[in-house]
């Protein structure tokens, strides 16, 4: 069995500086001792203790999340406040939050480190912005996403009821047509996950534009998503199948299954070496992606596990 690897894969650099930051910070403030505290528990500390949390996984990543909470790095969530929040620290994730969500933790006491992608805090921005000036901001993505929620509550706080979130061209189409009907003259813009689908988001501009010629189009997909799809599709042209290393949380990582898949090969998605399916053994060129969570460690596993099987497979 040969083993390839796509040329670009794995953490993207939003993500390597979320963990980054969770990782520096646990040394500053959590036990050396691994394991010294359950992951997302709030233990009866003194309120000078300085826990420190991640408001949410930090990424869609089981390992990595393992290993942070063996630092002592606790999870939250949004209506989770620890009990002796002051002096501790909250860390926004890559995804991003809500203004909102962000003044609840920070009116608690709490510090507040925030690792939000430079691409999404950008976004954000943008939509704050775009609301100001009375635009209908349409927001492509999957509405229970981290970021999309993060991005539609900056809409939100720039005008009330000023944001859409569509996931297809066809519910794009749709609301744009609502829109229409409300006011033909409305300003909109349209605003997309970073690690949206670029073919969708261009259909999806086709839709709206049939009743907002107009339309603003904000050019938001994260480059690393695309740099990652056009490296599976290289790669799907020399292997026979495909293994796409990442969290099953993990939207981009998802996207890159269901592409492989599309272009007619054989696909799993693994969250790790031990998740690898038996029936791999068959092909005798097995390419790897990774989603951007996905850590270099877990690529590496999962490469150095189906070396084992192609030696084994020689043995015998």
């Amino acid at each position: 069995m040969r083993v390839l690897r796509a040329k670009i894969l794995g953490f993207c650099s939003g993500v390597r500086r979320a963990v980054d930051i969770a990782w520096d910070e646990s040394f500053e403030h959590c036990s050396d001792e691994p394991g010294s505290a359950e992951p997302g528990s709030d233990e009866d500390r003194p309120a000078d203790a300085g826990r420190v949390y991640t408001l949410g996984p930090l990424i869609h990543n089981p390992k990595v999340l393992k290993v942070l909470g063996e630092r002592g790095i606790g999870i939250l969530d949004n209506n989770n406040i620890p009990r002796n929040a002051i002096n501790s620290t909250v860390i926004i994730r890559a995804h991003g939050v809500s203004p909102d969500v962000e003044e609840k933790f920070s009116k608690q006491g709490m510090r507040i480190l925030d690792a939000t992608c430079p691409h999404v805090k950008e976004s954000q921005n943008k939509a704050l912005n775009y609301a100001k000036k009375r635009y209908k901001v349409f927001l492509a993505g999957e509405k229970e996403h981290g970021e999309i929620t993060g991005i539609y509550g900056y809409a939100e706080a720039g005008a009330t009821s000023s944001c859409i979130v569509v996931g297809d061209p066809i519910e794009a189409e749709e609301m744009a047509a609502e829109v229409f009907f409300e006011d033909q003259k409305a300003k909109t813009v349209l605003i997309g996950q970073t690690t949206f689908s670029a073919a969708e988001y261009k259909a999806m501009e086709i839709g709206i534009r049939k009743f907002f010629p107009d339309l603003v189009v904000l050019n938001t997909i994260c480059t690393a998503t695309a740099k990652r799809q056009k490296a599976l599709k290289d790669l799907c042209r020399k292997v026979d199948a495909v293994i796409i290393a990442g969290g099953k949380e993990s939207s981009n990582t998802r996207r890159l299954l269901a592409l492989a898949q599309k272009l007619g090969k054989p696909a799993w998605l693994v969250e790790a070496a031990e998740d690898l399916p038996p029936e791999i053994k068959r092909y005798n060129t097995v390419g790897i992606s990774a989603g951007a969570s996905a850590p270099d460690n877990l690529v590496d596993e999962i490469e150095n596990a189906l070396i084992a099987f192609s030696e084994t497979l020689s043995a015998e």
